[in-house]
């Protein structure tokens, strides 16, 4: 009875230790907003350094700060929708890795020089499916101000960003995904690569549209 009852006040201290070290985990993760601002400071911070003059060097600081704010993978199959699914695995991970790379490089071919810029945040409000929406605004003194919104779901390794709304209702994924698709659909796997590819370059090379 009494090797019992020890073994119930191990038990019970057992989960006591889970049930703190579950706390610290969630007060240790990120805030969907906190996120979102850790961006904008990581994309900030890349335009203000003098280093970062060039799109490879951009792109290698830029890299890590939206691998660790963006659901990339998770994006990556929704840019293709169900065509994704219709891949062969090899192509399903080709696909992946190009299109961090194609994301990386979108950010870094835009990300030129700094002039001011700076980032509120307007609030944030749950959203569909258990994702949140961030609200923000890019303040740009030499251009329009742009509103922009974060949609963010939950990962095991924290608020993750999925889709980013430009000007507040545009989906760029949506866009993205109606892109990718046509190319697809019409020219094939390798045609998609190919002008991911081309894309890349043209960012690397200072051709934003």
């Amino acid at each position: 009875m009494r090797r019992l009852g020890t073994i119930v006040r191990m038990t019970l201290a057992g989960f006591a230790q889970l049930a703190v070290a579950s706390a610290l985990c969630a007060a240790e993760q990120a805030t969907a907003r906190q996120v979102v601002e850790a961006l904008h400071a990581g994309m900030i911070g890349v335009m203000r350094d003098p280093a970062a003059s060039t799109f490879d060097a951009r792109a290698a600081r830029l890299g890590p700060v939206l691998e660790s704010s963006f659901d990339l993978d998770f994006m990556a199959r929704k840019s293709l929708g169900r065509a994704f699914d219709r891949l062969p695995e090899a192509d399903q991970q080709r696909w992946i890795a190009d299109f961090h790379r194609f994301m990386v490089a979108n950010y870094a071919g835009r990300m030129r020089g700094y002039s001011g810029q700076r980032f509120e945040t307007l609030g944030d409000e749950p959203a569909a499916r258990d994702t949140v929406l961030v609200r923000t605004r890019l303040i740009d003194p030499g251009a329009e101000n742009m509103d922009l919104a974060y949609r963010l779901r939950r990962t095991p390794s924290g608020w993750k960003v999925i889709d980013v709304y430009l000007k507040g209702t545009v989906s760029e994924l949506s866009l993205r995904r109606s892109d990718f698709t046509a190319i697809l659909d019409r020219q094939g796997f390798p045609a998609l690569l190919e002008s991911v590819d081309a894309k890349i370059a043209d960012l690397a090379a200072g051709k934003v549209k």
